[in-house]
């Protein structure tokens, strides 16, 4: 009798955590978001910049609006852990796409267990993008013999969910 084990190829981990604040205006509220974000996340934070000029919001091309920082690898579960932890492990089932990402927002950063409200800072919301990956998955993004990812080795949606319910511990509401 010989067990049916899962092929290697099909493993799903995490490739990387996206955390975003996005102002709408430049100024020294960019500053306050990055000291944020760096304590956040440990890692280097870095301005996000205006694609194009809006005159009703008073928004310049090249301004800096926004402030982004991206972890990876093992720093990335253990935030993972600590935002999942700020939503009390329950993530909303439309949050999730067909391609192994999912979303979801914080509304007060001080909620993240480690941090601790700053006068100086505030209060901020910010957005996270989670983003799961396959072996493999590297031909869709290197320079040469670019390749799409075949319909059965993407990640469903149902199965980031039971990922994230296997590895983390989450409730899909």
């Amino acid at each position: 009798m010989s067990q049916i084990t899962e092929s290697p190829m099909k493993k799903i981990t995490l490739e990387k955590v996206v955390l975003n604040m996005g102002l709408g205006k430049s100024g020294d509220i960019i500053i306050v978001a990055k000291k944020a974000l760096d304590h956040i996340s440990g890692k280097k934070s870095s301005a996000r910049e205006a694609k194009e000029t809006q005159r009703e919001w008073g928004v310049r091309q090249g301004e800096p609006i926004g402030v982004a920082v991206t972890v990876r690898g093992q720093d990335a579960r253990d935030l993972l852990k600590r935002l999942l932890d700020a939503k009390a492990n329950q993530i909303n089932g439309k949050s999730f796409d067909n391609f192994g990402n999912f979303s979801f927002g914080i509304k007060e950063h001080i909620d993240i267990p480690g941090v601790k409200y700053d006068p100086q800072v505030g209060i901020l919301g910010l957005g996270i993008s989670v983003t799961l990956t396959r072996p493999g998955y590297g031909i869709r993004k290197r320079s040469k013999h670019k390749a799409s990812v075949g319909k059965s080795h993407t990640i469903k949606s149902q199965e980031a969910k039971d990922y994230l319910v296997k590895e983390f511990g989450v409730t899909i509401v």
